[in-house]
């Protein structure tokens, strides 16, 4: 069975065992971080039998030797130093991945802290600063390990420790710890892409295995989003935008949207304050997967439209006050008390006010016959009350247009009325003339 299963296929590996393929790597700017300096002399492994060669009683304690070598850290830096051991280390590596994916009865309680001091020892280090801060993913080659020959290796180990059969979250749980996904998530700053790969299936796996840390794993990740959106440079790249497009809007659509949901409308006005042409298709996400029966999504949406309608200047207003507005509408209309309140709230905003008045002759038409329905027809003494507040205040604005559509709602509707009414009436002639029809086949005697 292949050990690199998993390995990123649009990513070159590197050959940490040959000098023409490390000069290779460093054209691709290979990186490694401060725990594989060299410790000045040789390092030596005990050799140990192979797993298979061994009687099965023997192999879970041979399996925890293996381990333990698999803590000795090598410097890939050196070209030179180290060849042989390294390549021990790779083979065992790769016999490790093979055994965990195969074999039955090796994990017993002692083997989890000795895999996960593996793990950690490999991965977890302190990871070298950027080459250049103008680095763009889809100009520039990526920032390779040095040590990815091991590296990959272990990844995979782990991803197979975690997916196996035999596996015991209630075990592992004291091992694999909130300290253990913190190091982890830090591990997401590597410029290699192929960790960075392998980083995404391990935190996946873990979220999946222990429910107890998914709380905390959602939190962690909300932090860094704000983290990095805080810190992105203007101009945006091409790629921040996408994330937002992409991730961030999407993400609206999730059950769970309360559990995270302030934090993500914070990220999403960061982004538009970074960059205001961002507005137009941030609103139109947002209107595009607006909630169309959870009334408690669609508060939380209006509480979102609001914080962005805070920060948007008027020019980018514009562009989108028309399919807003309509959807405004909409929520005013709302039957669910709650829903219709949050949007009239809209009303007591100052700045959102100053913009609804600077394009009232386009906000009042698409507005007023939800309005004027609801002062005369909504269940709720208070929605009512609210709304003859912001009729009140449409008519302040444009009173020369409020009386023009007060003329023309009225008259459509009186037109409405009459329409019904002969309706109405003819629906009464049919119902009589069926009536006569069978009056007159009832007094009908056959012949």
């Amino acid at each position: 069975m292949s050990s690199a299963a998993t390995t990123p296929p649009s990513v070159d590996r590197v050959d940490g065992f040959s000098r023409k393929s490390v000069r290779k790597a460093k054209q691709k700017r290979s990186q490694s971080s401060s725990q594989f300096r060299s410790q000045g002399k040789p390092i030596e492994l005990t050799p140990l039998p192979l797993l298979k060669d061994v009687p099965a009683p023997e192999q879970p304690e041979l399996f925890l030797k293996k381990l333990q070598q698999c803590c000795t850290i090598f410097d890939f830096m050196d070209t030179l130093s180290d060849l042989k051991m390294k390549e021990y280390k790779r083979s065992m590596l790769n016999e490790l991945v093979d055994y965990v994916t195969v074999s039955r009865g090796y994990l017993t309680e002692q083997t989890y802290p000795e895999v996960v001091k593996m793990v950690s020892c490999n991965i977890f280090r302190t990871l070298p600063p950027s080459e250049s801060n103008e680095f763009d993913p889809e100009e520039d080659e990526p920032t390779l390990e040095a040590s990815w020959p091991h590296l990959q290796l272990v990844y995979e180990f782990f991803i197979r420790f975690l997916e196996s059969q035999e596996f015991q979250p209630s075990i592992a749980k004291k091992y694999i710890d909130q300290k253990f996904v913190l190091q982890l998530l830090d591990l997401f700053d590597s410029e290699d892409p192929r960790e960075r790969d392998y980083l995404k299936t391990v935190l996946h796996r873990i979220y999946g295995k222990f429910l107890g840390l998914r709380a905390f794993i959602r939190k962690q990740i909300n932090n860094i989003f704000l983290r990095i959106i805080n810190g992105f440079a203007l101009p945006l790249k091409a790629e921040h935008k996408q994330f937002l497009v992409k991730v961030l809007i999407p993400l609206h659509t999730v059950r769970s949207l309360s559990l995270f949901h302030a934090q993500l409308a914070y990220c999403i006005v960061q982004f538009l304050e970074k960059d205001p042409t961002l507005t137009e298709p941030v609103i139109r996400g947002l209107l595009k997967f607006w909630p169309k029966t959870c009334s408690q999504k669609e508060v939380m949406f209006l509480g979102e439209l609001e914080e962005i309608l805070d920060v948007i200047e008027p020019t980018q207003f514009v562009k989108i006050q028309e399919p807003l507005f309509k959807q405004i509408s909409k929520c005013v209309s709302s039957p669910h008390f709650q829903v219709s309140e949050r949007a009239l709230y809209y009303w007591n905003n100052e700045y959102i006010m100053s913009l609804i008045e600077e394009n009232s002759s386009v906000i009042l038409p698409i507005m007023f016959a939800s309005l004027y329905r609801i002062s005369k027809e909504h269940w709720n003494p208070a929605i009512v009350a609210l709304v003859y507040n912001v009729l009140k205040a449409f008519m302040e604005m444009n009173s020369l247009l409020f009386d023009e559509l007060t003329a023309t709602y009225k008259s459509e509707r009186q037109r409405e009325k009459k329409k019904e009414k002969e309706r109405e009436e003819l629906w009464k002639k049919l119902e009589d003339l069926k009536l006569k029809r069978g009056i007159c086949s009832d007094s009908v005697i056959p012949t």
